[in-house]
């Protein structure tokens, strides 16, 4: 559905017809009482008529009971549209997760289709609507949605498989066990017959849905979808320029839009040459909004509507506004770091975690102890596509409530839903959300605060209206990576083994809380891995917005921990493997009931995978050095280790050559093996670009970068070649969108130890005189 949805659109009629059969359980909040019955016989002809072909329910949710013939069945489901076969053969996946780069559009029907049995040429992929009753969680972030929706897309499509087959067999007259689907075919292994999923479909309109406890899974020596290389669903249609992202939604009678607010947050509109504005050409509109004070949703600021985007920035160039800022930002990134170093020479404020005793082996003269102070920047997220939006606000008529309609390209369509209620006042049944592709996301588009400016703009002019950011309000107005500190303090006993470590990080405090990132987890590597670890939190009030980046806190951890642990390595005279496998110890995982629970073994895994991979320990030539880091993070086990170069340029500064970067990967089985490098290789590049040159600084609260010129990626023709390899443990399968970017600034940074001898304890490189 790349196309702005409309009610002639088939997938749409389809939808709209089991929404109105089944309202309500549709209705939100589901309730015991909205539990509906319904005879599966009755749904699947309805269903069948309504989209030509066979249409099934899923069990990822449990709101509605699917009975057969009026009697109950195992399990619980939700009416949905994930698998369409139609009368000519053409097999429809629908993919209900927001795409933004990181290939869940692919992957998740991959798995469909394996189980079903279906050729990948003969599949289509539909993005879903966004319905959460229907459709079940439809959000994007922390690589969660393949580990989410791995057993319940095996579930969908070995549903589809088993009555397909039963289907096939009542005509043959055989039993169904001697049956299997392959290549959009059902197969009778004894005589070799063989018939098309088309050729069997009404009849298996008519089977009865199998419960979920008696389906049967393929094995995985069975697989011919699952771990192999498939072009992403979209890649054509990106390239080829066709519109799938939100900046590419048209509608007729569309306006535009740029909102300008205060550079500092949370500052107000004094007043503003609007009088002179309107005049402008192509301006249909400009006028101030009042927000709700929520930097989630909508702050104070100046709406120019036009014909075009370029008149409305035309437009905007020759605004003059006054603010308020009396209540508005005065956070000071060098007041920040001043602050934190009196905060280190103290004592920290919270205690998270304290085992053992951690100062009796700092005091025991035995021991080796090693301290220091790491620095990291607040970043920005930087999407290719800047934030934006499109809304149509219409107006309540003769009697009807007022509507809402957004295209959004958003991680979580179903916060919209409650933007519209608390700044618009409507209720869900008032508003419909279609999900875009995004041009990245990284956790900054989980935030509704250009949906809601979209939105309330549209409302004033009683048009729809697409809201476009500029890249200087991307930069300026982002939800940062939090900037911060680490402080560590570590003991080796005489043997070189890690006896002891302090963890004290401190950063930035908003209304006296931690923003994402900034954290203290008593579970967090090594804490358990040791008989003695303190984890302690200190924060500095501030104002600047926060949000999730990339591998949120464990981005930082990654790099600062696993610097400091090669630190103490080294002052051990320990060679950095060997060191980081005895602290893993024997293999163990600390909580078997939860796949985001450290495996030791498998953590030794990667480690020894990435060292050997690499050759480390060879003999490398003067001024050449690897680094070694590990990370766990998002329920994958990640080891890397860079090999680098140190030269001295004419002017002093230290040109560093990344050679290449080996990584080794236990993320279970790997479904799309193509998206699954390309993942890796992203997130090492990305976390190769943030420490070399990324970082926000903020004075009297304004953001001092605002645009790629000061605000500057790492260009490609320094990327290095990156080595991916993975263990496909037998492990249900999980995300990699973020968990390969924690390790590379460590085994970089090591590197750059191991290759002139100076320790980087600062993002990023080009801070302390180092650039890549």
């Amino acid at each position: 559905m790349n196309a702005p949805l409309r009610d002639d659109d088939s997938t749409i009629t389809l939808f709209k017809t089991i929404q109105q059969t089944f309202r309500g359980a549709l209705s939100r909040p589901q309730t015991q009482d909205d539990l509906v019955t319904i005879d599966r016989r009755s749904f699947l002809k309805m269903s069948a008529v309504a989209g030509g072909g066979l249409t099934l329910a899923n069990g990822l949710m449990s709101d509605v009971t699917l009975a057969a013939d009026g009697e109950g069945v195992d399990g619980q489901f939700i009416l949905n549209a994930f698998v369409h076969i139609s009368p000519d053969g053409q097999i429809t996946l629908y993919s209900h997760t927001p795409e933004m780069g990181q290939g869940v559009k692919t992957a998740i029907p991959m798995i469909l289709a394996e189980e079903l049995g279906a050729s990948w040429d003969d599949v289509q992929i539909v993005q879903a609507p966004v319905n959460e009753a229907v459709y079940g969680e439809q959000r994007a972030g922390g690589s969660r949605s393949l580990n989410r929706n791995w057993q319940p897309m095996r579930e969908m499509g070995a549903m589809a498989r088993t009555m397909l087959i039963a289907a096939a067999s009542k005509q043959w007259q055989v039993s169904a066990s001697e049956c299997k689907t392959v290549d959009s075919e059902v197969i009778h292994q004894p005589t070799g017959r063989r018939l098309p999923f088309k050729a069997v479909v009404h009849e298996a309109s008519l089977q009865s849905v199998p419960a979920k406890n008696d389906l049967t899974f393929k094995e995985k020596e069975d697989y011919t979808l699952i771990g192999s290389s498939i072009t992403g669903v979209d890649n054509t249609a990106i390239v080829t320029g066709e519109p799938l992202f939100g900046a590419d939604v048209k509608l007729p009678n569309m306006l535009y839009a740029t909102y300008i607010k205060c550079p500092a947050v949370y500052g107000k509109v004094k007043s503003a040459n609007l009088a002179e504005i309107k005049k402008l050409p192509g301006v249909v509109d400009a006028f101030v909004l009042e927000g709700n004070g929520d930097v989630n949703q909508l702050l104070d600021g100046v709406a120019i509507v036009a014909k075009t985007t370029w008149q409305a920035y035309q437009a905007r160039a020759a605004l003059k506004v006054e603010w308020d800022e009396r209540n508005a930002s005065k956070d000071s990134w060098t007041g920040m770091k001043a602050e934190a170093k009196k905060i280190a020479a103290g004592k920290p404020q919270q205690q998270r975690a304290n085992t053992g005793d951690v100062d009796g082996q700092f005091a025991d003269a035995n021991n080796t102890v090693v301290e220091n102070f790491y620095t990291f920047p607040y970043v920005a997220h930087a999407c290719m596509e800047p934030m934006n939006c499109t809304a149509d606000f219409r107006a309540g008529k003769n009697g009807q409530p007022a509507s809402l309609e957004v295209w959004a390209p958003t991680q979580a369509p179903v916060r919209i839903y409650t933007m519209a209620e608390q700044v618009l006042g409507l209720h869900n049944d008032q508003v419909t959300v279609h999900q875009t592709r995004m041009g990245g996301g990284f956790g900054r588009r989980g935030r509704t605060d250009f949906s809601s400016e979209a939105a309330s703009i549209s409302k004033r002019v009683g048009a729809p209206v697409h809201l476009m950011w500029k890249r200087e309000d991307d930069v300026q107005h982002d939800f940062y990576r939090a900037g911060g500190f680490y402080q560590f303090k570590g003991a080796v006993d005489k043997k070189g083994k890690l006896v002891a470590l302090h963890n004290h990080i401190i950063g930035p405090g908003i209304d006296g809380r931690s923003p994402v990132g900034i954290y203290q987890n008593p579970k967090e590597f090594p804490a358990l891995c040791i008989d003695n670890y303190r984890g302690s939190m200190s924060l500095i009030d501030t104002k600047t917005p926060c949000g999730a980046w990339r591998a949120p806190g464990s981005n930082v951890l990654g790099w600062a921990l696993q610097s400091f642990l090669a630190e103490m390595s080294h002052a051990a005279k320990r060679d950095h493997v060997e060191f980081l496998l005895e602290i893993m110890g024997e293999p163990r995982w600390f909580d078997s009931t939860n796949i985001r629970s450290l495996n030791t073994g498998r953590a030794a895994g990667v480690i020894k995978l990435a060292a050997e991979k690499s050759g480390w320990g060879k003999q490398l030539t003067p001024g050449r050095g690897m680094g070694l880091a590990f990370h766990f993070s998002h329920a994958v086990h990640v080891a890397e280790v860079a090999e680098v170069s140190v030269d001295v340029d004419v002017n002093g500064k230290k040109i560093v050559t990344v050679h290449n970067i080996t990584a080794a990967v236990d993320t279970g089985p790997v479904i799309n093996r193509s998206g699954a490098v390309a993942q890796v290789e992203g997130s090492i590049v990305d976390g190769l670009s943030t420490l070399n040159s990324l970082a926000i600084t903020m004075e009297n609260g304004r953001v001092e970068q605002s645009n790629f010129h000061d605000y500057r990626g790492m260009r490609i023709a320094k990327t290095p070649p990156v080595d991916v390899h993975f263990i496909e443990s037998d492990y249900a399968p999980t995300g990699l969108g973020e968990p390969a970017l924690p390790p590379l600034a460590g085994a970089v940074c090591n590197a750059i130890f191991n290759a002139c001898g100076e320790r980087i304890t600062e993002m990023p490189l080009h801070n302390v005189g180092f650039t890549i």
